[in-house]
């Protein structure tokens, strides 16, 4: 996001955070952002005359390949693998793991159909509810290939070499040792895991924290020793101050004390919008909840977006909002490795733009917080 230093008017860029987990909508956005262009493109004397604004003239959004990169990057997976560790062989596949009642599944079709018409990739969905009774490990094959046998052909099995998680995200989704086996099932087979639950947990906002952390130790540079020291001075400088809430750190102190609280949010461990406490919500939100609860927080020093943003939004409802608004840019990107650490694949590649009303702390679009906007370089 761009900030604003509160003592000064210049701008800088800040990192909101790092998903490592069902990055969602790069299908999506790609689609808004052909909408926009095609809106910003129409010729003169066109039948559809859409009005004109000065900021738009001879300009269109930047190309969007998040569902090229997103797809690149579970393709080199899917080709990493090999060949198939069944006995016979069996023909290979990636798995979509998603959720129960899927809202988002647009987002995720763009994402299998380049797969299936451009990779010539066979793509499969599978409820995370249904991972126990549709997918199985042989017990008498040592290399632990993940077979899933599809409900409407089951004698037509297919051997995963991926499995995308859409799904296992949220605490809400481990509701019973069924669902925890079913995880288990799936990190412990050769399929290679989008992400693993290493990968899942690399994300997580207390990893962000440390790295982040103006004082102590370290361990940013510990991750990059071999890179020049003013790249890792301009990576620190996009870090938003983080702490977190040991009783002989400073983010206790900050977070109790309520003018001190106004200028921080405090976030868990949990991915989507909704989750956050904000300003001065947070001193009587700690007091509210066991003190030994309070290690599951971090503190994050709010970001000050520019104010004279405006735009209009058009909500799904037909509603449409007009006025200040704050955006938030999302760059997708994909990395694969083997066990010896090589990297195999690095790609980044396009992006998601977040707009929400000035005034609305969350920014989830998902949970209803923010639209799906396009970026126009000026």
């Amino acid at each position: 996001m761009a900030h604003v230093s509160p003592n000064s008017s210049v701008q800088s860029l800040k990192q909101v955070e790092f998903n490592t987990i069902s990055s969602s909508f790069g299908g999506l956005s790609s689609l808004v952002t052909n909408l926009h262009s095609e809106l910003l493109s129409t010729p003169p004397g066109h039948p559809i005359n859409y009005p004109r604004h000065p900021l738009l003239d001879c300009n269109i959004p930047p190309e969007n390949t998040a569902v090229e990169t997103l797809c690149g990057g579970l393709a080199a997976a899917h080709n990493a693998y090999g060949l198939s560790k069944s006995a016979p062989s069996l023909p290979l596949c990636i798995l979509f793991v998603v959720q129960e009642n899927e809202r988002n599944i647009f987002d995720q079709l763009a994402l299998s159909k380049r797969l299936v018409n451009i990779h010539k990739i066979p793509v499969f969905r599978l409820l995370s509810s249904e991972i126990l009774t549709q997918t199985s490990i042989p017990d008498s094959n040592t290399s632990r290939p993940l077979v899933y046998r599809p409900p409407y052909s089951p004698s037509t099995p297919f051997e995963v070499t991926t499995v995308y998680l859409r799904a296992f995200y949220a605490p809400s989704e481990y509701q019973s040792e069924r669902d925890w086996e079913a995880r288990t099932h799936l990190e412990r087979s050769a399929a290679i895991k989008c992400p693993t639950v290493l990968n899942q947990l690399s994300g997580c906002k207390k990893i962000q924290q440390v790295l982040a952390e103006p004082t102590g130790p370290d361990h940013l540079s510990s991750f990059l020793s071999d890179t020049d020291p003013t790249v890792i001075a301009r990576l620190r400088e996009t870090f938003a101050p983080q702490y977190g809430l040991s009783s002989d750190g400073r983010g206790r102190e900050l977070a109790l004390n309520p003018e001190t609280a106004l200028n921080h949010v405090l976030k868990p461990q949990r991915e989507g919008g909704g989750n956050n406490i904000y300003k001065c919500e947070i001193p009587n939100f700690l007091r509210s909840i066991p003190e030994t609860d309070w290690k599951r927080w971090v503190l994050m020093e709010l970001i000050t977006p520019p104010a004279d943003a405006k735009n209009v939004v058009l909500r799904s409802d037909g509603e449409v909002l007009r006025g200040n608004v704050i955006g938030e840019l999302g760059v997708y990107g994909t990395i694969l490795w083997d066990q010896s650490g090589k990297i195999l694949h690095n790609d980044q590649g396009g992006w998601l733009m977040r707009t929400k009303g000035k005034d609305v702390n969350e920014g989830g679009v998902a949970a209803g917080f923010s639209s799906l906007d396009s970026i126009l370089l000026c």
